[in-house]
């Protein structure tokens, strides 16, 4: 059970069973007043009219907040001054979990950025002796099977071919029953590697790719389910060619975004969330590094990449990694970018669950489903 924000009237960790009656209650689908939430052995056990609360005899919390499930965050490359790359071990996943649980992400993908083959060995083992604690609930691999024209900060020499190394690591994860991200350039693969891999279970989202419009259709048509980090890394629309970023937006592919103010624009922000043909395929994803929750500063393959102006950026000046998470990400979505509350909260929570086909134990607050619960205020702009 995690419960982020707050002062409780009682010790919620000791309690066996309490009741939680929030200003307002979402729960991951509809934000909805007059609830109150049972809780029993860290799992909820029930949601019932605000009334229902105490009667029977245990301790009860009122709170001004808004309840909503945990935030889950598909896409982490680090925090706490580690980066999963460079400490590709079970206590950096730990550092990386905890840095993120401050503000209210409870659950998490630990992300992999393009390295060697020996590194992803190392982060697969990482992520068989966490997984299903922490918060850490699969593992994305992004990269290293993308376009060299379109890599952004990754190495350029450790870019390679699909392998069976990489399949063999997927396996690896997969018969241990792991929820598997795996980011690659559709053009980069051969025809049917796409078809292969959803066959395994893998979740493959299209990104850092040069495609043309026609080569994604044929990727979503393999099985691909996502677009990492909509706009940034990838084919633009123009007047003629719509490009990866048209072909997604004009599809049901869940498509993930970065809230910074820096990576995107917040008009195309809200021209993308606005233009989608299915409701709720828009996720939140805060793709952050190490200095969250850390030192201002961390190596990236053996450059330093540094905190400048609320930017993380190389030694050129160039965009190298992002600094921020969940919570600040939602609250820019809800009061600057303009995203309506609800919607806003979707994308932090139901929407990543569905993509990762988590919906039994991730992002939504009903009975049997654990307790993991962020309490917001957004009657000030805060979170």
């Amino acid at each position: 059970m995690t419960v982020v924000n707050g002062q409780a009237p009682f010790d919620v960790v000791r309690t066996a069973a309490w009741w939680l009656v929030p200003k307002q209650l979402f729960d991951g689908e509809k934000l909805r007043s007059g609830l109150a939430v049972r809780i029993a052995d860290g799992k909820i056990d029930n949601v019932l009219p605000a009334e229902e609360a105490g009667r029977d005899g245990l301790p009860v919390w009122h709170t001004t907040s808004l309840a909503s499930p945990g935030f889950f965050d598909i896409q982490v490359n680090g925090g706490g001054g580690v980066l999963f790359n460079t400490n590709p071990s079970a206590d950096g996943l730990r550092m990386i979990a905890a840095a993120h649980r401050k503000g209210g992400t409870t659950a998490l993908l630990p992300t992999l950025i393009t390295d060697a083959p020996e590194v992803m060995e190392a982060a697969v083992d990482a992520i068989l002796d966490v997984v299903r604690s922490e918060g850490i609930v699969g593992v994305h691999l992004e990269g290293p099977h993308i376009s060299l024209e379109r890599k952004g900060a990754h190495d350029p020499r450790l870019i390679r071919p699909m392998d069976d190394k990489t399949i063999s690591a997927v396996e690896r994860l997969r018969r241990a029953g792991v929820p598997v991200l795996l980011t690659l350039a559709p053009e980069c693969v051969p025809p049917g590697t796409i078809e292969m891999l959803c066959t395994m279970g893998v979740v493959v989202s299209i990104g850092h790719t040069a495609a043309d419009a026609a080569t994604t259709r044929a990727a979503i048509a393999e099985g691909a389910r996502s677009v990492t980090h909509l706009y940034n890394a990838m084919t633009p629309i123009t007047s003629r060619e719509p490009g990866v970023v048209g072909a997604a937006l004009d599809s049901d592919l869940y498509c993930g975004l970065i809230a910074d103010g820096h990576h995107v624009d917040d008009t195309v922000l809200r021209l993308a969330a606005r233009s989608r043909p299915v409701a709720d395929r828009m996720v939140l994803v805060s793709d952050a590094m190490p200095t969250w929750n850390g030192p201002d500063h961390f190596s990236l393959y053996g450059e330093t990449v540094r905190l400048e102006g609320g930017k993380l950026v190389n030694r050129i000046g160039s965009l190298a990694g992002v600094h921020i998470d969940m919570a600040t990400s939602l609250r820019r979505l809800v009061t600057t970018v303009g995203i309506p509350v609800e919607e806003a909260l979707k994308m932090a929570t139901a929407n990543p669950s569905r993509l990762m086909r988590l919906q039994e134990s991730v992002g939504f607050l009903r009975p049997g489903m654990p307790a993991d619960i962020v309490l917001l205020d957004y009657g000030n702009g805060g979170c």
